[in-house]
């Protein structure tokens, strides 16, 4: 069983903490790519599994994801578990936005959010986001503008804090991978996803 995975040098000044979507494990190509592409431009990375998931990957079974008390019981334990100078928490779909309904709460430096799921497909008036209106902590969402959880159309009229910035993947889905016509490659959009969290990162550092 595998509890955490690490991308990058433990003596980092950044670490950031990511969490899964509801659907794939923390290993998924997605979130591996990611972790080492950030944790090339020096922040370190630390992914782990909610409850659910590291069950699946004992059992093989497939179940939904925990309630949502359990899932942010889950980010409490990793928060306290994870010795950092400044810690940032995060993660793709679910994981990320987990996370957003603790970072005020819990303290953390910032947030990061791939794909953040601001509401069902289909179902635009089931919005995620009264959190968002009034949240302090410093965030980074990188939301590819397609994403049929919240495109690049519907966010700007969310009213959202303006603690958090919104940077927009070129005809992302919701893994911010790009149709083959329009020229790019998912992996063209990862890394400058990657390269926009770094800088994110680093420019709350220097400010």
């Amino acid at each position: 069983m595998v509890d955490f995975l690490f991308n990058g040098h433990e003596d980092a000044d950044w670490t950031l903490v990511l969490a899964h979507g509801a659907g794939a494990p923390m290993d998924s190509p997605f979130m591996e790519a990611v972790a080492e592409m950030i944790a090339s431009g020096g922040i370190r990375v630390v992914r782990f599994e909610f409850p659910y998931m590291a069950d699946r990957r004992v059992t093989g079974r497939k179940r939904p994801p925990d309630r949502q008390p359990v899932l942010l019981d889950s980010w409490r334990t990793m928060i306290d578990a994870v010795p950092a100078k400044r810690l940032a928490i995060g993660g793709k779909s679910m994981g990320g936005r987990m996370a957003s309904l603790i970072a005020d709460e819990t303290k953390v430096d910032a947030l990061v959010c791939l794909g953040y799921p601001f509401h069902p497909p289909g179902k635009p008036d089931k919005l995620r986001t009264e959190h968002l209106q009034e949240l302090r902590t410093p965030t980074l969402i990188v939301q590819g503008t397609r994403d049929p959880f919240g495109t690049e159309a519907e966010v700007p009229g969310y009213g959202l804090s303006a603690a958090i910035q919104v940077a927009w993947s070129p005809d992302g889905n919701h893994d911010l991978a790009p149709r083959r016509a329009s020229g790019r490659s998912k992996e063209q959009n990862w890394r400058e996803a990657a390269e926009t969290v770094v800088a994110f990162l680093t420019g709350l550092s220097a400010a």
